[in-house]
């Protein structure tokens, strides 16, 4: 039969037989996980919780790289414990100013045909060259590192046919904003996108990995590329050809759905506020003093992002009104940057330079004025996403975002260069990069591992574990919330509140500071609650405190419209019961404060039907459990770490 790629790799992984029919479930091997600071320290908490002395998956990775701001004590403290258990339970270690995780990762651990699991919703990065990419929250990579299987529902596999040629000023940014126009934030969920054509086969791994990586904003399980010649000159470049194996769609495969994108029709485009799917061409927006710009991070930060940019502002200067700052992925690229002289047209133009961090992407530095207009490259625009809610932050290439800078007014590169806009057509990805992984800390063996002392600081508290759902829940709605509720809204991010993720108590207090600052108070108060939600609820970023937290201030069960992939896996992972309404229209019959009651929860969530009954209006109405089979197992043992010791119990009997 012949497959496309994304079913390649999946028949590949399989644990169980399967047919890989849409919506089923099913298991699959995971070859590479990978984390981040800020969410990690639940992860390893986590696995120190299961029990197990070593990662059972080929590479495990922990970078360093989201939060390197130390406004305290907190963050190197979390900094140190993720290195030491990293070398008790043989991992790697990114160290701070080696880069950001996904770009490290692909650079100098990607292999064409892995499958790899991180934590972190961009972790889709990964399919510019070949690999199978999937973001998770932090307990679903725990899992991963016990070797139990990946538990997936069968995605749909849509064909993206991309012909023609990107005109010189348009970029792989304005490829993905084209389609979130087309698909929305929520349209991909369920789907992995598998970019093929003429038009893919021209991309360098560069433009890829931007494409790959912000498929994300469209709720996608993962976008993918083929393994094809740009790859090998890609893992060339980074002196591992010998990882490069081709890996292509059979020809006349069968998809699940297919839509084209000429390259030649795109002009410059922005996702305006407050959404990435908000997309509009740049000529249309009206000419709006900008007082800062931003370019970078993962998923603009590369060679030739850096590089275009560059070469826009040539022989200009950063208006005088405008902030502009440089935030380039790697220490690599950085160095192949100024090798080539990138590094100072830049500092000549004015842009400042940061580290080696996402930063100002998580709220981390950088914070827009107040009321201001941001301009950035980076990959969400949510409200607050950059620190501060009464700011509009526009999403933009770097050729436009650099050219942006100079005007002062949102503008593409054609406008500030004219013809010579051209050149920006002739840059190419480097033959070869500078290679120096001094940076990574590599496993230790099992016997020097065992004599490692993993160092908490004291801000790091236990994980917190839920209880199994009660048999009888009766209790008010402790927050209705609108649609495309997103994770930033739950927990938001900055550079104090992420230092307060390894301390769930703490970070407890500001669960929804910004979309309703009472509502921790409330909840805690209540003692146990249940959240009513809108479309696409949990969107954006798979920060798994936007379930802990509110789990750990006696949330039961959120209840809404629509809810996120990554999100749902969260909420189940905690403890917190994910239900849809049968019918949405029910959504309009509550309201905050109402008292909802559920008999026989654990039997009715056994027959993912449940009923609620709303006491304070005397209605009533239907749920559903939409989970897969296992995850409804984990939702009946109180959240998948009581769910994982009990199946490795099981396991261990039987041998």
């Amino acid at each position: 039969m012949k497959q496309n790629l994304t079913r390649k790799i999946l028949a590949s992984h399989l644990a169980k037989p399967s047919d890989m029919v849409f919506g089923e479930e099913i298991f699959l091997k995971v070859d590479q996980t990978l984390t981040h600071d800020i969410n990690a320290v639940m992860t390893y908490l986590a696995f120190e919780a299961i029990g197990l002395d070593r990662t059972q998956v080929e590479t495990s990775v922990s970078y360093l790289d989201h939060n390197l701001l130390y406004l305290d004590y907190k963050t190197p403290d979390d900094h140190i414990y993720l290195q030491s258990v990293a070398k008790k339970y043989g991992v790697y270690v990114s160290r701070p100013g080696n880069g950001i995780m996904h770009a490290v990762h692909v650079a100098r651990f990607g292999v064409p045909g892995k499958l790899s699991m991180g934590g972190d919703s961009h972790t889709p990065h990964g399919g510019a060259i070949g690999m199978l990419c999937i973001g998770a929250g932090g307990m679903d990579i725990a899992t991963a590192m016990t070797g139990v299987p990946m538990r997936l529902k069968m995605p749909q596999v849509i064909r993206v046919n991309l012909t023609g040629t990107l005109r010189p000023g348009c970029s792989a940014k304005d490829v993905i904003l084209e389609m979130l126009r087309r698909i929305s934030v929520k349209g991909g969920l369920g789907k992995v996108y598998e970019y093929v054509g003429p038009g893919a086969e021209a991309l360098e791994v560069d433009d890829r990995v931007t494409i790959a990586n912000m498929g994300a904003e469209m709720g996608a399980t993962s976008s993918i590329f083929p393994a094809d010649k740009q790859v090998r000159k890609y893992l060339k470049a980074q002196g591992r050809e010998e990882d490069y194996i081709e890996l292509l769609p059979d020809e006349n495969c069968e998809y699940d759905g297919e839509m084209e994108v000429n390259l030649s029709e795109l002009e410059p485009l922005a996702a305006c506020p407050h959404q990435p799917d908000r997309v509009t061409a740049i000529r249309e927006i009206e000419k709006k003093p900008v007082q800062q710009v931003m370019i970078g991070s993962c998923t603009n930060g590369n060679y030739k992002d850096i590089a275009r940019a560059a070469l826009v502002f040539k022989g200009h200067h950063v208006h005088e009104d405008v902030s502009c700052t440089c935030a380039i992925s790697t220490k690599q690229i950085y160095k192949q940057l100024l090798h080539d002289g990138y590094i100072d047209v830049l500092l000549d133009a004015g842009v400042r330079l940061l580290e080696l961090a996402c930063g100002p992407c998580t709220s981390i530095g950088q914070s827009p004025a107040t009321e201001a207009i941001s301009v950035r490259t980076t990959n969400r625009n949510f409200r607050g996403r950059g620190g501060n809610p009464n700011a509009s932050v526009y999403l933009v290439s770097p050729e436009s975002a650099a050219a942006t800078a100079i005007a002062g007014v949102l503008t593409t590169a054609e406008e500030i260069m004219g013809q010579e806009v051209s050149v920006l057509g002739t840059v190419e990805a480097p033959e070869r990069y500078p290679v120096d992984d001094s940076m990574i800390i590599r496993p230790l063996s099992p016997e020097e591992a065992s004599k490692v002392e993993v160092v908490r600081g004291p801000d790091i508290a236990p994980l917190p574990v839920p209880d199994a759902p009660m048999k009888h829940l009766k209790c008010r709605v402790s927050l209705k919330a609108g649609d495309n509720v997103t994770t930033d809204d739950i927990t938001p991010a900055s550079a104090e509140f992420s230092s307060m993720r390894s301390n769930i108590p703490l970070m407890s207090r500001y669960c929804y500071y910004r979309y309703d600052p009472d509502f921790a108070v409330r909840a805690r108060a209540m003692g146990k609650s249940i959240i009513i939600g809108g479309e696409n609820y949990g969107q954006g970023s798979s920060r798994e405190h936007a379930a802990i937290t509110p789990m750990y201030l006696g949330v039961k069960a959120v209840i809404a419209k629509g809810i996120a992939r990554i999100h749902k896996g969260n909420l189940v992972n905690h403890g917190v019961v994910p239900l849809l309404f049968e019918n949405p229209a029910d959504y309009d019959e509550i309201d905050q404060m109402d008292e909802l009651e559920i008999e026989h929860f654990p039997e009715q969530l056994r027959s993912k039907e449940v009923v609620v009954k709303n006491v304070t209006k005397g209605t009533v109405f239907k749920t559903v459990l939409d989970v897969t089979d296992s995850e409804q197992e984990a939702v009946l043992c109180g959240g998948q770490l009581r769910y994982l010791k009990h199946q490795l119990k099981q396991e261990t009997a039987i041998q």
